[in-house]
């Protein structure tokens, strides 16, 4: 079973993509650009407000589908500047309690829009 998820509440897809899909027990949300869906520009111009806005599209695009940020069992976090890594890290901790997912965080050379951050999710919606 194949389901694209869309909600006014995160960005619309920029290219060929959706938003998310789920897929059986799992749901594959596309990387989130820091993108504020009411304004369609940044959040802000610094890490930490791009990163909450990224958090807050996922989450978002994750209870369109009646999931939270505990059903997240792995994230890909992509930075323009790895130096930047301890910010990001600090909003990021807010988004989780208990349990965190599995990560992997990588500097890039860019990302679409000159963005800071853009940030990818897997969550397990089985029992």
């Amino acid at each position: 079973m194949k389901k694209v998820l869309a909600t006014e509440k995160a960005p619309a897809a920029i290219g060929p993509y959706s938003q998310g899909v789920r897929g059986g027990d799992y749901v594959f949300i596309s990387g989130q650009l820091p993108i504020d869906p009411a304004t369609g520009e940044f959040a802000g111009e610094d890490i930490v407000s791009q990163t909450k806005q990224s958090l807050t599209n996922i989450k978002s695009i994750l209870e369109s589908e009646g999931l939270s940020m505990a059903n997240v069992v792995k994230t890909t976090v992509l930075l323009k500047n790895i130096s930047e890594f301890g910010a990001m890290n600090e909003v990021y901790a807010s988004f989780f309690e208990g349990e965190c997912p599995a990560r992997a965080a990588f500097e890039v050379a860019a990302l679409p829009k000159n963005a800071l951050v853009e940030i990818e999710a897997i969550a397990y919606c089985g029992k």
